[in-house]
């Protein structure tokens, strides 16, 4: 079953839930199987790894009917007790510089991950820019009559060339990999925002 397939079928199984949500869930699914893709995965097989189009409408159906004839139970437990609004705000100076700590951690370390990548392409431009110079001082020396010197400056620069290139492709790869894993955390995130306002 390929991507196109899957989704019609899917959107088949969701035909009773209003069309809102029946898109939302057909753009979710359809990213799922486009990041699958991504890593490496043929379409048929990305389809295969989501899983069977009939059990997942079937589950979505199964929690969207929960979620409707459950509503009023759902907003009696929302509903906070004085006591318990009375604890979080006393628990506040604790539970909010503890969230605020987890924050700056995770920001911190996202921002060391782009660092690196920044530093790869950093690197990759050195080298690009040595292996140019090398060349330019390398074709001086030879043309100066200092053929040694003149060598071994073109040798360097040629080193340095071939570290360019490598160093091109880390970064490309560097890249690419941080920007996956950005796109994976900020679905997760989503997904997991979608499933708090399914059960207010």
């Amino acid at each position: 079953m390929n991507k196109k397939e899957f989704l019609e079928c899917l959107s088949r199984g969701l035909s009773a839930l209003p069309k809102e949500e029946t898109e939302e869930r057909l753009n979710f699914y359809s990213e799922m199987i486009d990041d699958r893709m991504e890593e490496g995965l043929s379409e048929e097989e990305a389809v295969a790894a989501v899983g069977s189009a009939e059990d997942i409408a079937a589950q979505i159906v199964k929690e969207s009917s929960l979620e409707n004839t459950d509503n009023e139970d759902f907003e009696q437990k929302r509903r906070l007790k004085a006591w318990e609004i009375a604890l979080l705000v006393i628990g506040s100076p604790i539970w909010l510089s503890l969230g605020i700590a987890a924050l700056a951690i995770l920001v911190s370390l996202y921002a060391v991950i782009w660092a690196v990548v920044v530093s790869l392409w950093a690197a990759f431009a050195s080298f690009a820019a040595c292996f140019v110079g090398g060349l330019a001082a390398g074709t001086v020396l030879l043309v100066g009559g200092k053929g040694i010197s003149g060598m071994a400056m073109l040798g360097a620069g040629l080193v340095c060339a071939g570290l360019a290139v490598f160093g091109f492709y880390a970064s490309v790869g560097a890249t690419k990999g941080t920007l996956m894993l950005t796109k994976k955390c900020a679905l997760w995130v989503k997904e997991r925002f979608d499933r708090k306002d399914g059960e207010i």
